[in-house]
């Protein structure tokens, strides 16, 4: 019991002011990854009158609610906080999930809720029941890098997840992308400068 309280840390996701980390396409193959959080705030630059914040924060709602939309997942991207699914998935790799009506099976990736927990976490199935009187799923996960299952992670007295607990599969991955949104939660001063910038080439290209 001992050491199943000292597992490694769970693979934790971050999807920050309900919006999540955003995928922008710069062209070039390039993506900027831009945290939910920050797009509130730079909402904040249109609302005085700066136009291209305003376009830029549109567009980036409206593809963040067609992937919401195509997906079937409400948080269609999410970064990876911890590494608890090393090898295969490491801290700061962003995940892509998708949410179709399949049953979920042994050996896939998912990202789920924990009753009472904030923050979303990614670990892998590795058992999954089916009650035969009510045709309900019951799910166990555990992190790949842990000893132990999760049940230590789940809500009180609970032992396994339900169908309502996850929040999609994943189904592809960038590695590393996602620093970009670990650095600017982690450290806001970053955020706020670039947010200065950004305000203040919006104020030299209207001049």
């Amino acid at each position: 019991m001992a050491m199943a309280a000292k597992q490694a840390p769970i693979a934790a996701v971050v999807t920050i002011s309900g919006l999540g980390p955003l995928l922008l396409d710069l062209g070039l193959g390039i993506y900027l990854v831009i945290p939910g959080e920050f797009l509130w705030e730079w909402s904040i630059l249109s609302s005085v009158g700066f136009d291209f914040a305003g376009m830029i924060v549109t567009s980036a709602l409206i593809i963040w609610k067609g992937l919401i939309v195509v997906t079937g997942s409400e948080s269609p991207v999410v970064v990876v906080l911890s590494g608890s699914m090393e090898p295969g998935f490491k801290r700061g790799d962003i995940l892509f999930l998708h949410m179709s009506k399949d049953p979920i099976r042994t050996g896939e990736i998912v990202v789920f809720n924990v009753d009472g927990r904030e923050i979303p976490i990614v670990h892998r199935v590795i058992k999954v029941h089916e009650r035969q009187e009510s045709a309900e799923v019951d799910i166990l996960t555990k992190g790949d890098n842990n000893f132990g299952d999760d049940r230590l992670l789940y809500a009180h007295g609970q032992l396994w997840l339900q169908q309502h607990h996850i929040m999609g599969r994943a189904v592809g991955f960038l590695p590393y992308v996602g620093w970009v949104t670990i650095i600017m939660t982690e450290k806001p001063i970053i955020k706020y400068l670039l947010i200065g910038a950004l305000g203040l080439l919006v104020i030299t290209s209207k001049e």
